[in-house]
């Protein structure tokens, strides 16, 4: 994904995965205005769609690889396998 080279403010614990819930880790500024929020797995998965729509994308996911456990950041993470 595309990281915002834009000064913008960090997703926090509080910002929720517009498809899921789980904690979001991408940001999706739209062209058409607004924005969605998604954790590292459904933003993986809408990947292409969102990059049609995207006037910006801020991408935290590297944030997940600094030590967090996995069933903290996704609420399906014991049915997903690695």
């Amino acid at each position: 994904m595309t990281t915002v080279l834009t000064p913008a403010s960090p997703l926090t614990a509080a910002d929720r995965c517009d498809r899921c819930g789980a904690q979001a880790y991408l940001r999706v500024v739209l062209i058409s205005g607004g924005e969605l929020l998604f954790c590292a797995h459904h933003g993986r998965k809408f990947e292409p769609e969102l990059k049609k729509i995207a006037a910006e994308i801020q991408d935290e996911t590297d944030r997940l690889t600094a030590g967090q456990l996995l069933p903290a950041i996704h609420p399906m993470a014991a049915e997903i396998r690695v």
